[in-house]
């Protein structure tokens, strides 16, 4: 289905991204539309794929003060298959495949320096191909958005 979103839709959007449990009557309140409208509108970018609503939690929030990228230099194995593996912990919340020095690089989140040093020598270690880690230890966020979307 092919859907060219307008200024209405990006309004909607802009108003779900702060508030995912606004009503559609206070959307079209905010943006001088109708109600109907701002639903029909929020269904037909779900079917074509453009925005859906979910929760998103802070990992800050609940609890989580290390934040860490590391870097994954996969050996005698697929790094597709490696990186399947790693996305099936808890702990992590970003794998991607990528070029340059490193095969993979995950992002994870931790408590504390004890359930991190849990995590790399219990679990990561236990994952075939994993030739070398590079961690890299978050000290500063200054941007974090989850629902970071190009402009439509």
């Amino acid at each position: 289905m092919s859907y060219t979103p307008d200024g209405l839709d990006e309004g909607i959007i802009a108003l779900l991204r702060e508030d995912g449990r606004m009503s559609a009557r206070d959307i079209a309140k905010a943006l001088d539309s109708s109600s109907s409208t701002v639903r029909k509108r929020i269904r037909s970018m779900e079917r074509a794929g453009i925005m859906r609503v979910v929760a998103v939690t802070d990992f800050a929030a609940a609890g989580f003060d290390l934040l860490l990228a590391i870097g994954i230099e996969v050996e005698n194995r697929n790094a597709e298959a490696v990186g399947r593996e790693l996305a099936e912990l808890p702990e992590v919340f970003s794998v991607n495949l990528t070029t340059g020095p490193n095969d993979l690089e995950i992002l994870v989140a931790a408590q504390s320096f004890e359930q991190l040093a849990t995590f790399l020598h219990e679990e990561v270690s236990q994952v075939d191909g994993i030739g070398r880690l590079t961690p890299a230890l978050t000290v500063e966020v200054y941007k974090y958005q989850s629902e970071f979307v190009p402009q439509l």
